[in-house]
């Protein structure tokens, strides 16, 4: 018989190997393949030996951001003429899924600065910006943030209060963000605030500005190797030059969150498939009333449905992916995407977590973390609840928010 300290010596590897039920990989290309070998080998030497104990001081892993952009983790599917890496939407998820596997705070820590910072300056930036900031965003110079969510504001962000104001040739710009990643470390944010017309607009906010503070917030008991903080503006004096030139109102805000919504469907599947790979080991390895516990018809059950719901997910990212290349991905299929693949992954954990007993809950093994990381996942970038109603009022064409 095997017995848990066995078991515990074991766990402490990484030893994921991946898992492709309906072969998948061969709907994938060869640079999808090698950038995802590339970001899994990445994975298991720089973040699985350190991760749990990171988690565990609810600490970040300051020096991976670093690593993250070598990896070229940072705005992949960004041109390369701005020294991004110019793949496709399906190698920007693939990328997520890896980081993911590792952790969803490190999968967060990239998915913030390609997404929801790097993005909307490509996308919405004048091509001055393009060329100050993209470059030191990807090669990792340069850490930003996105603020959006409010105290009082999240997933009503039309209801924003933080705005600006005309002073000549700049803004001032007062008001808060809550729940912001990245922040307390963030050398730009790309801000949304109402203007005095009521219309919002996006502005690049650099770390030095009078006025502007990044205070960090602790006690989470999710995404703890992930830092998380507000941003506070007491009129800050925002030169208009740095206002995104080329957007205005919520679509700005919303097609970033749809670029990071994206990627946490992927990023989800990474969790949900090292929870099931974790409990696969162990149910040949751990041994009750004489088998391993994964001769039990219960268990295999568990393995069984887990392994069904990851493929579905993996099937629903993949075509996603492929309408994304195209330009024909709506918000509608990302909401759908992202909220079936994040619950998906999070009931996997939980399961994962009872055939794991009582080891299930320590951190020799991945799985209480990634529980605890996919309840944030489950909320950010639009509740599980948005979400539905975002697809309800897809297929009714009711808007169910007003």
């Amino acid at each position: 018989m095997i017995g848990n300290g066995t078991i515990q010596k074991r766990a402490r590897q990484d030893q994921y190997q991946g898992h492709d039920y309906y072969n998948i990989d061969e709907l994938l290309s060869e640079d999808h393949i090698l950038a995802r070998d590339a970001v899994r080998d990445w994975v298991k030497s720089e973040v699985s030996p350190i991760i749990e104990e990171y988690a565990e001081r609810a600490e970040c892993p300051k020096h991976l951001f670093k690593g993250l952009a070598e990896i070229g983790a940072y705005g992949p599917s960004l041109p390369a003429e701005y020294g991004c890496g110019g793949m496709d939407e399906i190698a920007y998820g693939i990328i997520m899924q890896e980081l993911e596997r590792g952790d969803s705070g490190i999968r967060s820590m990239a998915s913030v600065q390609g997404s929801l910072v790097m993005y909307p300056i490509y996308r919405f930036g004048s091509e001055e910006q393009r060329r100050k900031y993209l470059p030191k965003l990807a090669s990792g110079e340069m850490i930003g943030c996105f603020g959006l969510t409010e105290p009082d504001h999240g997933s009503d962000p039309s209801s924003m209060i933080t705005n600006i104001k005309d002073d000549g040739d700049a803004y001032i710009l007062n008001g808060a963000k809550m729940w912001i990643t990245n922040s307390p470390l963030a050398d730009i944010a790309v801000v949304w605030a109402k203007n005095e017309e009521g219309r919002i607009q996006g502005l690049i906010v650099e770390r030095g500005m009078k006025g502007f503070s990044t205070p960090e917030i602790h006690g989470k008991w999710s995404l703890r190797a992930s830092i998380t903080g507000e941003l506070v503006f007491e009129d800050v004096r925002v030169p208009k030059s740095n206002v995104l030139p080329n957007v205005s109102g919520l679509k700005g805000p919303l097609s970033c969150l749809s670029k990071a919504r994206y990627g946490i469907a992927w990023g989800a599947i990474g969790a949900g498939l090292d929870c099931y790979d974790s409990a696969l080991r162990y149910s040949r390895e751990r041994k009750q009333f004489g088998k391993p516990i994964g001769q039990f018809q219960l268990t295999q059950k568990k393995l069984a449905e887990m392994i069904t719901e990851i493929t579905k997910a993996q099937l629903l990212a993949w075509r996603l992916g492929t309408l994304a290349n195209v330009g024909k991905a709506t918000p509608a299929q990302i909401s759908m995407a992202k909220r079936n693949n994040v619950n998906m992954a999070l009931e996997i954990a939980r399961e994962a977590r009872q055939i794991h007993g009582g080891m299930g809950i320590t951190n020799e093994y991945p799985v209480m973390r990634h529980m605890m990381n996919l309840e944030t996942v489950l909320t950010y970038e639009g509740t599980h609840d948005i979400h539905l109603l975002i697809t309800g009022m897809d297929v009714t064409g009711f808007n169910a928010f007003k």
